[in-house]
């Protein structure tokens, strides 16, 4: 599978996109050597309304649309944690379920993942292995 990716930088406005295809070797290599405490601490160190992303990386399977995202915080101890954002299909009911069901994209999110653990779940997305990201959202 190949992928494309955005950044959201905090002192940038606007999103910065990469559209050229990467593989799923990339996408770890990429996630995994980011500049997340660096990022962190230039956050720190802007004004509040200078602010504009916390940093993340968002990563997208050309093929099937589906994306995964990373966005990096601190706990309440200054450690390194990260929320992940995972937009997929997914059926729903319209109207409780008097107009049936529809397939619509859905991001479900979770907070105060560990960034080994992090890295983890975005290695079973690129090697689409959906359904082990989507076991961590039903708990």
């Amino acid at each position: 599978m190949t992928f494309k990716y955005s950044i959201c930088h905090p002192e940038k406005e606007n999103i910065e996109y990469r559209n050229t295809s990467i593989s799923g070797n990339e996408v770890l290599e990429i996630a995994k050597n980011y500049p997340w405490i660096e990022k962190l601490n230039l956050s720190d160190s802007l004004n509040q309304e200078d602010i504009h992303y916390s940093p993340s990386l968002d990563f997208t399977c050309i093929k099937n649309g589906k994306s995964f995202c990373l966005t990096a915080n601190y706990d309440k101890n200054n450690n390194l944690e990260f929320s992940l954002w995972y937009n997929r299909p997914k059926k729903v009911k319209f109207l409780f379920g008097l107009l049936g069901e529809k397939e619509k994209m859905v991001v479900d999110d979770i907070w105060s993942i560990s960034f080994d653990k992090s890295l983890k779940y975005l290695e079973h997305f690129v090697n689409g292995n959906y359904l082990l990201i989507e076991e961590i959202y039903k708990k």
